[in-house]
């Protein structure tokens, strides 16, 4: 029996708004950012442009001492093209995880660290619902780890804002 994925759009939706935010922080000279009162200066967010370079950033995120030391031997995790444009997902074959990224031009959205990181966080916590509390935990956490802290507080105050735990 699989367990409900009830915060999914809610999730969507606040990560869609996260990255907003990086586009047009990228898109201006400073990446200083007014948010919600607080001024916080974004990291920049990597790019991808191709699924090579896709593949070494997930090797090289899962082989950061801290995720090593908190998610231990998740398994191997594989990034694959997708031909849908309009979503990238995670999925467990024999065994291995795999990341379907869209690599066409019109979904350079996914083509990003933030999408990645997602699902990357998707293969950390296998278990419970898709989006729920755990995987939203550490999914700020990993962006904490590898973005640094300022990307882990933006994801857990909007997160909090559309209602997700």
């Amino acid at each position: 029996m699989t367990t409900r994925d009830s915060q999914r759009s809610r999730v969507y939706a606040a990560e869609e708004f996260v990255r907003t935010l990086f586009d047009r922080a990228a898109q201006h000279s400073s990446r200083s950012i007014d948010f919600f009162g607080t001024q916080l200066t974004l990291p920049p967010e990597g790019r991808f442009a191709s699924m090579p370079s896709a593949q070494r950033y997930v090797d090289e995120v899962l082989a950061l001492p801290a995720v090593t030391d908190r998610w231990p031997g998740p398994g191997p995790l594989r990034v694959r093209g997708r031909r849908s444009a309009t979503a990238a997902h995670y999925e467990r074959q024999e065994g291995t995880g795999v990341i379907a990224v869209p690599d066409r031009d019109s979904a350079d959205w996914a083509m990003r660290e933030l999408v990645v990181l997602h699902e990357i966080a998707h293969h950390l916590t296998p278990d419970g619902p898709a989006h729920g509390p755990e995987f939203t935990a550490t999914f700020c956490e990993l962006a904490t780890m590898v973005m640094g802290p300022e990307v882990g507080h933006v994801l857990r105050v909007v997160y909090t804002k559309e209602g997700v735990r």
